[in-house]
């Protein structure tokens, strides 16, 4: 919940030519519902992708304040964030909810970024993977039938959202094994393979090429860092890896 419309299309435009060129990287913008229009108007015939940050399970009805997936395609949305921790920690939104919201968004061509994380006591108290795996066999695999190639997973932290902290590149490493290893038992290797899983949690300049230099980060999914365009755009550059070894 940051930028008003102005200062996301100013931000936007910076981001546009710092980014311009770019080539072995996707990049995606989720800004409030306010500014998408705008953002998607400033980004056309850009490289960058236009997300949103949330979506409600139903196409139309008598849901006050609800965004529904067929307002956000017309918008020009190609992705949507789903399960966010702060969704799901402040929001109390399940894993049921978070899977209704993952079937509208796939019956409607929007790509979704589903959040699974732990929060700190359930770190502490040892239970990263069982939590991760609960939230993936709750919030994913009841749609994971329907266009299962183009779900993308971000594991996020609870601990690690805007907190300053961050799981060491070797923690995000290790749970996203673990993800592709279930994603293996669950849907078998093509699906494993084929999944994207990125990380979240306190993303930054500085810490971005030592994440990236593991082998299960596919890429991250960017909170506080992506508010200023040259932070972003160093983050972006800092994630493209070398092609054929060149």
């Amino acid at each position: 919940m940051n930028k008003t419309v102005p200062e996301g299309v100013e931000l936007s435009q910076k981001l546009r030519i710092l980014c311009k060129g770019l080539r072995g990287i996707e990049i995606v913008v989720c800004p409030p519902f306010t500014a998408l229009q705008a953002i998607g108007q400033t980004l056309s015939g850009s490289s960058i992708r236009l997300g949103a940050q949330n979506l409600y399970g139903e196409d139309q009805g008598a849901f006050t304040g609800e965004v529904s997936p067929v307002m956000l395609k017309d918008i020009g949305c190609d992705y949507v964030i789903l399960g966010h921790s702060e969704r799901r920690q402040r929001f109390h939104e399940t894993n049921h909810e978070v899977s209704k919201k993952l079937s509208a968004a796939l019956s409607h061509g929007l790509i979704p970024i589903v959040c699974v994380g732990e929060t700190l006591t359930e770190r502490e108290e040892d239970r990263t993977f069982s939590v991760v795996e609960e939230q993936i066999r709750g919030s994913i695999r009841p749609a994971f039938s329907k266009q299962r190639e183009s779900i993308v997973i971000a594991y996020e932290p609870v601990w690690a959202i805007g907190t300053g902290k961050n799981a060491s590149p070797d923690q995000a490493n290790e749970v996203h094994t673990f993800i592709r290893y279930l994603l293996h038992d669950l849907f078998g290797e093509g699906v494993s393979a084929s999944t994207r899983i990125l990380y979240g949690g306190s993303v930054n300049p500085g810490n971005i090429e030592a994440l990236m230099d593991q082998p299960e980060l596919d890429g991250t999914l960017v909170g506080g860092a992506s508010l200023d365009a040259e932070s972003f755009a160093q983050i972006v550059r800092s994630s493209i890896r070398p092609l054929n070894g060149s």
